[in-house]
């Protein structure tokens, strides 16, 4: 016979410290997050600090994934997470989903000091200021890791990047790349520019066109993209800090994009540029 789960109860006292970083209160208190899913649980085992403290403190398995994800466990072990062996209702009771995946891990704070990130010199940098959605923090984070920024900023007026919902849209990129946290926006972007940074807002209403800076081959030097709210974008004291405002282009009948599609296509169209020779000009004859 298997083993028996060395957590039974979900009322032990580790479950109950771990089921309370649900809430960003005792997340703050702590400066401990949950991860939840083997992808995430993975790059968690597999990450260290400057100073080369692992970010996985605790991992929480039921024996069929603990089984299934023998080399995850292993990392954890490794990198000298306590693991628990649990039960399937103590993992639903601290899961933030509805069909728990089997691995809970207990990380340490990520964030980076914003100095850190200047002194750094990106080239590439996503700012959210004013994202309250946390899906949509947390795929804007993973749109800008897969474009290959250096840096990601979150204003004091955004979303919590240690939120459950955020962790997840991020699959695993919460874990890749530097992330500031609440910076004022006129703060990040007064640095980023001394750091000579080309600032960017990225807003359906803006006077400039995507396109236009790609075809005038203004975007192949550092340049942070700043993004709005979900529903009302940037206020208009933001685009005002900005060098430009620029808006995607739509070419068909759809009325806007959504956050997440539009920071995806203003990342990519910054990492193209950057890496093409003499910059990114349009091959479409005048």
């Amino acid at each position: 016979m298997p083993p028996a789960p060395e957590l039974i109860s979900p009322r032990s006292a580790r479950v109950s410290a771990a089921r309370r970083l649900a809430r960003r209160n005792f997340r703050g208190k702590e400066r401990l997050f949950l991860a939840e899913g083997p992808q995430a649980v993975r790059e968690a085992a597999g990450h260290r600090a400057a100073d080369g403290t692992s970010t996985l403190v605790e991992l929480f398995a039921t024996l069929e994934a603990a089984e299934r994800h023998a080399d995850i466990v292993g990392e954890a072990r490794t990198a000298g997470a306590r693991v628990h062996l649990a039960s399937d209702d103590v993992i639903a009771d601290i899961s933030t989903t509805v069909t728990p995946q089997g691995l809970v891990g207990v990380c340490r704070f990520l964030d980076t000091p914003f100095e850190d990130i200047l002194e750094a010199r990106p080239r590439l940098v996503a700012v959210l200021a004013h994202v309250r959605d946390p899906g949509n923090a947390g795929t804007v984070l993973r749109c800008a890791d897969a474009a290959g920024a250096e840096a990601v900023v979150l204003t004091d007026a955004s979303v919590d990047l240690y939120n459950p919902k955020a962790v997840r849209a991020s699959v695993g990129s919460h874990f890749h790349l530097p992330v500031a946290v609440g910076v004022p926006v006129e703060e990040a972007v007064a640095g980023l520019k001394g750091a000579g940074v080309r600032v960017l807002a990225a807003d359906g209403t803006g006077d400039d066109d995507l396109d236009d800076e790609l075809d005038k081959g203004t975007m192949g030097g550092p340049t942070a993209w700043v993004f709005g709210n979900e529903a009302w974008g940037l206020p208009e004291e933001t685009r005002a800090l900005a060098d430009a405002v620029v808006r995607v282009p739509l070419h068909g009948k759809a009325e806007s994009l959504n956050l997440a599609t539009a920071a995806a296509v203003c990342l990519y169209a910054s990492a193209r540029a950057q890496r093409a020779s003499g910059g990114c000009r349009s091959v479409t004859p005048g």
